[in-house]
């Protein structure tokens, strides 16, 4: 298809990329009309059971075949260096109409958390003079990133009217730009036997094996394997991560029992419950508290790294970018200006460089949030998040990486695990006008927010994240998107 049919809604022409723009051997169309929207999507055909499959359809019959993209078959990264590379080829032969998709280009990206979280790590590993912008179509769990952005908890439907009106909204979306954030992980390798990474069962695909650490880094430890990704939405530890890792491995043992949205959610409730997070009192160890298992330091907005302290009845930490946690809810709240005031805390903003940690007891008090006003144990708000785990508190914990979790076994001897977030860089992200997202620029502030990160001690391990080696697909990438 080299041009817009007639046929379809004069609307869609909007939003239309000729062929050749794709396909370098195509001949140059000199066309009149400049999109005003032009678009590229990428579809996780797994995500929300067939949902995936039939939305890749429908973007079929409405745009052109050539500007839709399955993440079953098509990696990300690939596809926009290639469509990047031609536009600028296109533009430097005088094309009119490259230069200005350029310019107006934006993406869509149909999935679950993980899903978005792959290509937010993408865009900014391309590290494009204007990165896209981009827009998320919620098909997962929990579809937390969406709904912080206002496009909703639920998939909007897969017909022919539901995809013309996304792709209206999408047109009318504000750019809004969030930050990005590093994890590094270091473990002890093994004295014996094979040094290669765990296993993808059990690594959350957002992080990687990386040898490499810079000579400047605390954690250049000699004997110790790092491991490295990054997330948008949050990092956590405890009772949420073992529930989600529990709802992880059921639905990879009877993967065609999870492929309704409602359902799923039930189940996952139902597991909080057989895990006994609501009793912990009766069932559960003190070594499960936070800190009985780890040692916690941060950096705030300025100034040197302190320990934070933890009361010993917190089970879980949550470390929260964006102001939606298990399905919606918001951990941080907002606090109430003798709170700003004494404790020198802020509401929630996406782009101020800092981080809400936010803790919880059980599973009760993680209800609260269904209350008005509800919140946790807010902690701090921190630019930089430590964790150094205790050797024998306990044989593992439970991590989770913007809805991945994982089984870390924790150090017995003389070994040590420790987790260290910092602040990345920035990507830009399309809202609509249901945005529960803040921006430091929505609300004047007298203080200056921004925040770039002056310790350059991870500039070696933090030059690249997000394409196809550091978030590699698998076909459970949004298992548990929720919470």
């Amino acid at each position: 298809m080299d041009d817009y049919s007639s046929e379809k809604d004069e609307i869609l022409k909007e939003f239309f990329i000729p062929s050749y723009v794709f396909t370098a051997e195509l001949p140059i169309k000199h066309l009149s009309h400049v999109p005003a929207c032009p678009v590229v999507v990428f579809i996780n055909t797994k995500s929300g059971g067939q949902l995936g499959g039939d939305l890749l359809v429908t973007f079929h019959k409405v745009l052109n075949k050539l500007q839709v993209f399955d993440l079953q078959s098509e990696a990300p990264d690939k596809v926009l260096h290639q469509i990047y590379g031609n536009l600028e080829k296109l533009k430097a032969k005088g094309d009119h109409l490259a230069a200005e998709i350029l310019n107006r280009l934006r993406l869509i990206v149909a999935g679950g958390d993980g899903t978005a979280n792959w290509l937010l790590g993408v865009i900014c590993d391309l590290k494009l003079a204007r990165p896209p912008p981009l827009a998320t179509m919620p098909l997962g769990t929990g579809n937390n990133i969406p709904f912080s952005f206002g496009w909703g908890k639920k998939n909007p439907g897969t017909d022919y009217q539901s995809v013309k009106s996304f792709l209206e909204l999408v047109m009318k979306g504000r750019e809004m730009m969030i930050d990005s954030w590093h994890i590094i992980m270091k473990k002890q390798v093994p004295k014996e036997g094979s040094c290669d990474p765990i296993s993808p069962l059990e690594l959350p695909h957002a992080m990687h094996v990386f040898r490499c650490v810079s000579q400047t880094s605390s954690l250049n430890m000699q004997g110790y394997q790092t491991f490295r990704g990054g997330f948008w939405n949050y990092f956590s530890i405890g009772m949420d991560a073992q529930v989600s890792f529990a709802f992880h491995a059921e639905r990879k043992k009877n993967p065609e029992k999870f492929k309704n949205q409602l359902a799923n959610q039930m189940t996952y409730l139902k597991l909080g419950c057989t895990q006994r997070w609501f009793c912990t009192s009766l069932f559960h160890p003190s070594s499960r508290n936070i800190a009985q298992l780890a040692t916690m330091k941060i950096i705030r907005k300025t100034g040197n790294w302190e320990k934070l302290h933890v009361p010993r009845s917190i089970r879980s930490i949550v470390c929260l970018n964006l102001p939606s946690f298990s399905g919606g809810l918001n951990p941080w709240g907002t606090p109430d200006k003798k709170k700003q005031q004494d404790r020198e805390l802020t509401p929630p903003f996406v782009d101020d460089g800092l981080l809400e940690i936010v803790g919880f007891k059980d599973a009760w008090h993680g209800l609260v949030l269904l209350a008005p006003g509800g919140h946790g144990t807010r902690l701090a708000q921190a630019h930089r998040v430590q964790f150094k785990f205790h050797k024998g508190a306990a044989d593992h914990a439970y991590m989770r990486v913007d809805g991945e979790p994982w089984k870390q076994p924790l150090p017995q001897n003389k070994d040590k695990v420790i987790v260290e977030i910092s602040h990345l860089r920035q990507v830009c992200i399309l809202t609509t006008g249901n945005c529960v997202a803040k921006s430091i620029h929505d609300i004047p502030r007298n203080e200056d927010s921004s925040s770039e990160d002056s310790n350059n001690s991870y500039s070696e391990e933090r030059r690249k994240f997000g394409s196809a080696e550091t978030f590699r697909y698998h076909d459970d990438i949004d298992s548990v998107s929720s919470a």
